[in-house]
């Protein structure tokens, strides 16, 4: 594989390119939000609801809100295309929300315990963020050290999340 190809613009890696913005902020909302839970939350399916609910409107706020600010600086209308682009670039931060929800609806049915599946929804989130970090690391200096500074570091902020987690908990 040649060193260009895994960033070529439609490389194989472009899905995550596109998606990076929004895995880093939906895997660091989702790490926030669960700050608020007990690590056993006495209701899981509150916590999935939670979990969707806020990350979904706190995507249409930054959306919205995005959308408003650049009519404003362009003094002009906003249209149907300006809202269906800001909602494009924040559904990545959705799949960072999708798969914890399912883990605590899943707990909600008793296939899971509520332990388990907020530690698992704290690690897939941390994963999100060492994925990132790493084809960050990668895409600058195509080194695999850098990479895995690139996936420690990112990957650190949310780890650091987790800690303080179980600091107040």
């Amino acid at each position: 594989m040649g060193a260009d190809q895994g960033t070529a613009r439609h490389g194989r890696w472009q899905a995550l390119d596109d998606a990076a913005f929004g895995l880093v902020y939906g895997s660091i909302t989702v790490l926030s939000l669960l700050l608020a839970f007990d690590a056993h939350p006495e209701s899981p399916l509150r916590v999935a609801v939670i979990l969707l609910g806020s990350v979904t409107a706190i995507l249409l706020s930054k959306a919205f809100a995005g959308v408003m600010a650049e009519a404003i600086q362009g003094r002009r209308k906003p249209g149907r295309e300006d809202f269906r682009q800001a909602w494009l670039h924040g559904q990545a931060a959705l799949v960072a929300a999708n798969l914890p929800a399912l883990l605590f609806g899943l707990s909600a049915l008793g296939v899971l315990g509520a332990g388990l599946a907020m530690a698992l929804a704290e690690g897939f989130c941390i994963l999100m963020l060492m994925l990132v970090g790493a084809r960050v690391g990668w895409v600058a200096e195509h080194r695999v050290a850098s990479a895995v500074a690139g996936a420690a570091f990112v990957g650190g902020l949310g780890i650091a999340l987790g800690l303080l987690k179980l600091m107040l908990h």
